[in-house]
């Protein structure tokens, strides 16, 4: 947003940088996965694109390291659909070894053996955290089971915590995937959901810090339009940001519920963008449903054969996708 727009609506700090924003479904959520953790389970954190999965799991970490219980891991790699479970167990051993000059062992019983060794001597759970969960392969994560096996067996214990859209869930509900999913304590990160007024309140006065009334800002019934619209914190920063950069061009304040209805996208809630949330690209709709990349493009466009385009969605519905 640019910052003539902010100082004239008395904006201190961008809307991406309020905070963190938490409700008793974070709370409880945080203190559950804590518990799953310390019993060396695999978690799956999952939630939409733009539901705060990251900021989520960044205070989880900082709990963590603040009790000092958890031993924190976190895998930096970056293209996920390429990690392999040899990247994952190297990010154990850059975060695990104390030694600056360790060398990770090459050869793969050794590398297992040490890493053993490792948790073991640490004498506290380890948790591996992993962002983009979505993206890895079946043999990875049935990989990571058996790690955390091979560490139990050797009286110590990880718990590895993977963060993705809710295809990660789908996924590991589907029956090729029995041997991991049955074993995966599975949270759903619900972001903001029934609590975006009290989100959009939250993070004006956080912005702003509360020097200026939210309706001051904008009126009460933009407020209600906003939240009745959106169910994401980044659905709401993006449309709020663009709401406060069309009414610094009109002059308008407060901010009319006529000119944010005039910003919200008409395409909001569409198959191909509520698909695109839950993490499902057009490459995953053609190799886990069987469909032509053409049909899912004439699906989008309400253009597909109408018996093709109910038996295709009737697929999706089976698979817990939301239609």
């Amino acid at each position: 947003m640019r910052i003539d727009v902010m100082e004239h609506y008395g904006l201190v700090k961008p809307l991406s940088q309020a905070g963190y924003y938490e409700t008793k479904h974070h709370q409880q959520m945080l203190k559950d996965i804590k518990g799953s953790i310390l019993e060396g389970r695999l978690v799956a954190v999952c939630g939409v694109i733009g539901s705060g999965k990251t900021v989520t799991l960044r205070r989880l970490q900082q709990q963590l390291r603040e009790e000092n219980r958890i031993l924190v891991s976190k895998s930096l790699a970056v293209e996920k659909h390429h990690v392999r479970l040899t990247t994952l167990v190297n990010a154990l051993f850059y975060d695990l070894s104390s030694d600056k000059h360790f060398q990770i062992p090459q050869q793969g019983e050794k590398r297992e053996r040490d890493l053993r060794e490792l948790v073991k001597k640490s004498k506290r759970t380890v948790a591996l955290f992993i962002d983009e969960a979505h993206d890895l392969s079946s043999q990875t994560l049935t990989g990571l089971k058996r790690l955390m096996e091979v560490v139990e067996d050797g009286e110590g214990r990880l718990s590895v915590i993977l963060a993705g859209h809710p295809k990660l869930r789908n996924d590991l509900r589907r029956p090729t995937m029995e041997e991991i999913g049955y074993r995966t304590d599975v949270f759903t990160l619900d972001g903001i959901t029934g609590s975006q007024r009290e989100y959009i309140y939250w993070l004006l006065k956080a912005c702003t810090d509360g020097q200026v009334e939210p309706e001051a800002i904008l009126s009460i019934e933009a407020i209600d339009l906003l939240a009745s619209k959106l169910r994401t914190p980044l659905q709401v920063q993006q449309h709020l940001a663009l709401a406060l950069e069309a009414g610094y061009l009109t002059g308008e304040q407060p901010i009319s519920a006529s000119l944010v209805e005039s910003v919200l996208s008409k395409q909001l809630n569409d198959l191909e963008p509520t698909l695109t949330r839950h993490g499902y690209r057009m490459k995953d709709l053609v190799a886990q449903f069987d469909v032509k990349p053409a049909e899912v493009r004439a699906l989008f466009s309400g253009q597909l054969e109408p018996n093709r385009a109910t038996e295709i969605q009737n697929r999706l519905l089976a698979a817990g996708l939301p239609l």
